[in-house]
């Protein structure tokens, strides 16, 4: 198969790293968790005191940081400072410190950079809020997801039950997803928005299976 980099952009909780990593795992080819990145960047600068509103010490933070990405037989593993950190950024505090990251256009260049290094040499599927349109624009598929607020407050609710994180509620998460949708939509650097050539999916009644198999039709054109 000839080298291809497929785009998947929605807002928080519309299944988009789900979606993504069964896709990889179709075609066999490697998924890139972008916004485990961003979560990666949240962690050092909470690790180091620094708030995650704090745009100049984090851009000064940013500079000298250490984030490295493994991927092996579809599976991805990231590394801050030479620790692996995959679990430790999958809690509701680094989600919204990871929105706040994002929008520093000093953060946002460093983890492109590394981004697009992956995308040139590697057949990809990348997942995130402004792939699509900035990060991969030349992308060979672009796919942008999307669902209802309760619906995706609903899907990481459950997933975080089902990783042993039980201290939140349903409302707590509804909460979190409507912050990082105003925050992403509104940022003013590459902000969160469907690409104009990319196809929409609107997965708020659809089962995972359906939804795969609808992109899989797509890449196979």
């Amino acid at each position: 198969m000839k080298k291809v980099n497929i785009a998947i952009d929605g807002p928080a909780g519309a299944g988009k790293s789900t979606i993504a990593k069964a896709i990889s795992k179709e075609l066999g080819i490697i998924y890139l968790d972008t916004g485990a990145m961003y979560r990666a960047v949240a962690l050092k600068a909470i690790n180091e005191g620094i708030d995650t509103l704090d745009k100049s010490r984090l851009a000064q933070m940013v500079e000298a940081i250490d984030i490295k990405i493994s991927c092996t037989e579809n599976e991805q593993k990231i590394f801050l400072d030479g620790v692996e950190i995959s679990q430790k950024i999958r809690t509701p505090a680094i989600s919204i410190g990871a929105s706040n990251v994002a929008v520093v256009p000093a953060v946002r260049m460093k983890m492109v950079e590394l981004q697009r290094s992956i995308a040139a040499e590697n057949s990809v599927v990348m997942d995130g809020r402004d792939i699509g349109t900035y990060v991969l624009p030349e992308a060979d598929i672009k796919i942008f997801l999307t669902a209802s607020v309760d619906e995706r407050a609903r899907r990481r609710y459950i997933e975080q039950i089902q990783k042993g994180i039980t201290d939140i509620t349903l409302e707590e998460v509804k909460r979190d997803i409507e912050y990082r949708d105003k925050n992403d939509s509104s940022r003013d650097f590459a902000p969160l928005r469907k690409a104009e050539d990319a196809i929409e999916i609107d997965t708020t009644s659809m089962a995972l299976e359906e939804v795969v198999e609808k992109i899989l039709l797509i890449c196979k054109g």
